[in-house]
């Protein structure tokens, strides 16, 4: 009697297993990593504006601090982007006719706001308090990079959850004095782990690591 299969489909039916078996394997494993790299999380890929702003120039040369344009991040859980009356304080006087600020002066005497494009963007499930961090020693470089040194501010940081936990398991290395917090030239005087371990118990520095700490 001729046998149902042919010889050779024993052979075809153990590949399709093996394939079916990596399939589910690979494709899991090349997902988490894809959203892990650069082409997702938009790192080094730095955000068009609608008004050219280098903050080379407005930190550096003009030393503007952080907080006088995110004003808003020592005490709210957003940092907050200038409105444009923050602009005009400066720019009422400073080069009023360029044609690069016209987007501003048409926000000032139009009343309609100027649409910043956010730069870092979390998932809404994730809470994150700015304040929360300001206040107890995470520096602005800390997340947003050297600032002071980006023509136009483009993230750093991946924003992960692995590496959000990183720090938050282990805060003293990424910790610093709160007169320091907006400096991005400042350089320890010591060990920066033995600074960020003075200011972990002089503010209680106890970041969460349990899921509700972020998922709310």
């Amino acid at each position: 009697m001729r046998p149902l299969f042919p010889p050779w489909s024993d052979t075809v039916f153990r590949l399709c297993l093996v394939i079916a078996v990596a399939a589910i394997v690979v494709i899991p494993t090349m997902t988490i990593l894809w959203v892990r790299t650069p082409y997702v999380t938009k790192e080094e890929s730095p955000v068009e504006q609608p008004v050219q702003f280098d903050h080379r120039h407005h930190v550096r040369d003009d030393g503007i601090d952080c907080l006088y344009c995110h004003y808003e991040a020592t005490r709210s859980k957003f940092a907050g982007v200038p409105p444009t009356s923050v602009c005009m304080n400066c720019h009422s006087q400073v080069w009023q006719e360029s044609g690069r600020l016209a987007p501003i002066r048409d926000s000032w005497f139009g009343g309609g706001p100027l649409r910043w494009r956010r730069v870092h963007q979390l998932p809404q499930f994730v809470y994150f308090d700015h304040s929360a961090h300001v206040s107890h020693g995470v520096g602005c470089a800390e997340c947003h990079g050297r600032v002071d040194l980006m023509p136009a501010v483009y993230p750093v940081a991946p924003l992960t959850m692995e590496w959000c936990l990183d720090c938050h398991r282990d805060p003293e290395p990424h910790l610093r004095p709160l007169d320091q917090i907006t400096n991005m030239e400042w350089t320890p005087a010591g060990s920066r782990r033995a600074i960020g371990a003075g200011v972990r118990q002089s503010l209680h520095v106890d970041p969460p690591v349990q899921c509700s700490g972020c998922h709310r």
